[in-house]
């Protein structure tokens, strides 16, 4: 028998009752969950080298065996600061690298097609499991049903106040509460460079289309908003790690049979 999950209102009250997708009918995989989700972010990075020239625009040479000296290049001259100084070599001053980086590396992970989908739908799967969501951190005590469907109501909204209040109403607040804080300054000289801040994951709203909402709860801490059609592994298992707490809205919800037969 299929089995049927409440549907909210924005005060927290059962509106009526919607049958189980069979995605979350889907085998838990945390092996091509997280094959996905390092694909995902692979394709991020941009290649990079090192100028074929660097650290070789010397005059240095090693004056070779017999001087009492390491055999290390040394710059030409005398007379100067320079003269008899290590160069080139890795490992001096200015000298090049021993294995620069270097473009032509494949820095890309791929993963088959099919393999990607059915991680998207384990993933989709483990969002349903209590188990895998409180330990991925999530405080869900005051939550009523996992998976957590709310009326399209939610949607229109169009105010940040209006969103905490449904978030409230839901007993979804005290996760993002948990994700503000655990906003850390990062250690080390990332701060430095534009990664400043190190944010918890809070809860993600997948929506059947952004009438507003999307830029409602932009500037609540630890919260994603996302259309359905947009999802992806790696917003419902951020740093491999599935199980995150997830809303659905009921003609998302809905959707999913459509997405994922």
């Amino acid at each position: 028998m299929t089995s049927r999950i409440p549907v909210f209102d924005l005060t927290g009250n059962v509106m009526r009752k919607v049958a189980l997708p069979r995605v979350f009918e889907t085998p838990y995989r945390p092996d091509l969950i997280q094959r996905a989700v390092i694909a995902i972010q692979s394709h991020r990075l941009q290649p990079q080298g090192r100028d074929i020239r660097a650290g070789k625009r010397t005059t240095a040479e090693s004056l070779g065996a017999g001087h009492g000296l390491a055999r290390i290049p040394r710059v030409k001259g005398w007379g100067y600061p320079a003269a008899g100084r290590g160069a080139f070599a890795p490992g001096t001053v200015g000298g090049r690298q021993a294995f620069p980086p270097t473009s032509r590396k494949d820095v890309w992970k791929k993963i088959n097609k099919k393999e990607k989908r059915l991680a998207t739908k384990s993933a989709i799967a483990a969002t349903a499991v209590k188990e895998l969501v409180a330990k991925r951190g999530h405080n869900i005590n005051q939550v009523p049903s996992i998976p957590l469907v709310v009326s399209d109501e939610f949607q229109e909204l169009k105010a940040t106040k209006e969103v905490v209040e449904a978030f409230e109403n839901l007993g979804v607040w005290p996760d993002v509460e948990r994700a503000k804080e655990k906003t850390k300054i990062r250690a080390g000289k990332g701060k430095m460079r534009g990664r400043r801040l190190k944010k918890a994951k809070g809860p993600l709203v997948v929506v059947a289309e952004d009438r507003g909402v999307v830029r409602a709860a932009s500037n609540l801490p630890g919260v994603d908003v996302i259309v359905i059609e947009n999802l992806n592994v790696e917003l419902l298992a951020p740093g491999a790690h599935a199980g995150r707490f997830t809303i659905w809205t009921e003609s998302a919800f809905k959707r999913l049979d459509e997405l994922f037969p």
